[in-house]
This record gives structure tokens, sequence and C-alpha cells, in this order.
């Protein structure tokens, strides 16, 4: 059964996204991006309308326990082949577009999906790490996750053969009978591996804060797209432009931290609010290098 459409909800959304393209025209503007930005590429979010509840694995349980790590390995396997099988939506290749355009100072991320740099945005701050990099925590060797994951199907290659499991937007699932399962060590030192992630619990590298933070200082106005700012960082940059008194726009599907800090809020979908900001923002004279599949590979 198709659920009923709000006309009003409708027609409020369409009245915001109007005012946020007059509070843009003109500026540079920056984007903070959340989970939301990846739904339409089918990487499901993490407090949105509908999303699973769960507690994601903290940073303590993954040094300390084996039977944790091994479980997260496991899902974190299964995620990883369904984000690279995943490719940009209309959304991500806007936000490229508008960066090619010189309109946007670029993207500060907190998805660790990659989805960005794929659809062609070259200045992408991921402040919660990347699931395509893989470093070790004892000599400090990084490998590609490709490589990861051959490893970890050669180790247990019953492993994916699994159905039915859930994907989170961390690039972990959830997955039962874990038990068996070798996980790869470094093949330089033999330490313990972990993926280019931040965990619950782990504090984000400062260098890549301080190039967030220096991306909001060089712009004129903030955007956040797909976020409900429940993380700490979001809220810090949210602030930084706050104080500096810069318009914030704030895109999303249900209540956000930042709603009574924004000078407009859209109760929307990413994909076709960002596609209209485009639409209005881009010059007539625009076009395009970013090819619908030219950088999905």
């Amino acid at each position: 059964m198709i659920a009923p459409v709000d006309v009003h909800e409708e027609q409020a959304a369409r009245h915001a996204t109007e005012q946020a393209v007059d509070l843009l025209r003109g500026k540079r503007l920056i984007m903070l991006t959340g989970a939301g930005v990846s739904t339409d590429s089918g990487i499901p979010d993490y407090r949105g309308k509908g999303a699973p509840k769960r507690t994601p694995m903290t940073v303590e349980q993954f040094l300390t326990n084996d039977s944790a790590r091994k479980r997260y390995w496991a899902g974190s396997h299964l995620g990883w082949k369904r984000f690279d099988g995943a490719r940009p939506n209309e959304g991500h290749r806007r936000i490229a577009e508008l960066e090619e355009a010189g309109i946007l100072s670029g993207v500060i991320t907190q998805n660790v999906d990659g989805l960005h740099v794929r659809a062609g945005s070259r200045r992408v701050v991921d402040l919660h790490g990347s699931m395509d990099r893989v470093s070790c925590l004892t000599c400090g060797q990084t490998y590609a996750r490709s490589s990861i994951a051959v490893r970890m199907s050669e180790l247990n290659p019953w492993l994916d053969t699994t159905a039915d499991v859930t994907i989170n937007p961390d690039g972990d699932a959830e997955v039962g009978g874990v038990d068996e399962i070798v996980v790869p060590v470094c093949s330089v030192c033999g330490g313990m591996l972990k993926p280019d992630v931040v965990f619950f619990g782990e504090f984000i590298p400062a260098e890549k804060f301080a190039e967030a933070s220096a991306l909001v200082r060089s712009s004129e106005a903030l955007v956040i797209a797909g976020s409900s700012l429940v993380v700490n960082s979001g809220i810090r940059l949210l602030e930084q432009a706050r104080r500096r008194r810069l318009p914030i726009v704030v895109v999303n599907r249900g209540v956000t931290k930042a709603d009574s800090r924004a000078n407009v809020k859209i109760d929307a979908g990413t994909t076709e609010t960002l596609t209209t900001f485009a639409e209005a923002l881009l010059p007539a004279s625009f076009t395009s290098v970013i090819g619908s599949g030219a950088t999905d590979a």
C-alpha cells in the first residue's frame, strides 16, 4: 500500500527550498554530509525514519575482545562487498558539479562509503575515515581494502555464501555464527589490522578536524545534508559556522540537532533537494565534465 502524500509537507519543503536557494545564491558553500546522502545508493541510514536500531562496535571492544573483533570482521567483510558495489547517486554527482563550478569549497563527510570521491568530488574530508583502507596497528603498514577482502575470502570461503544479512551505514553487517572466523593479520609484522574508520569511543584525528575547520573558515555558507548531527564533530563544525554568522541550511528527513540553529530547514530527501540546488545555483553556461558513470569504477 502506498502511503498518502502530505500536500502540506510537500508545499512546506518546496517553500523552504526556494528560501534556501535565495540564501545561498552567490555564496561559496561548504557541504557537511551524513548517511542520508547515501540512502539512494542502497546504503541505509543510521537514525533517519525507518533506520534499524543497533549498538555499534566500540574501539575498546575491537581492541580487547577477540570474539567481538571476529564478529566485526565477518560483518565488515560482507558490508564492504555491498559498499564496493554501491554507485554514487544523483545527489553525490550534483555535489561534485557544484565543486567543479567553483560554488562549493569541498565536502566534509561523516560517511565512510567513499561515494563522494567516486562521484567526482576532489576535496573531500572524510571525518570518520574510509572503508577502502586498512592499517596495521603495530607497524603502520597500510593496505587496500580489496586486498584484505581477498584474504578474508580465502581464509573463510563459507562467509561469502552468507545470505540475508543486514548492512549498516558504517559498512558493518549483522552476522551470526562467526566463532570460526579467521581474521587476517599484517603480512609485514603479524600485527592486528583495523579498517581506517573511526569507531565509537575513538577520537577523530586532529589533522582531519583541522582540515574540516579550514574549509568552514574559507566558506560563506554551510549546507548540512542527510545528517541528524548526533555525532559531536558535526555539532562543532556547525557551531564554528554559527559563530561566524554564516547562513546555515539543513536538508534532512526528520529532526536534527541543527534545526533550531539553521536559517532554513528543509524536511525532504537529499537527492531531490541537492538536484534543485544545483539547477538553481549552477550558471547557465556550465557544462559538467563529470559523467554519470565515468567515476563509478
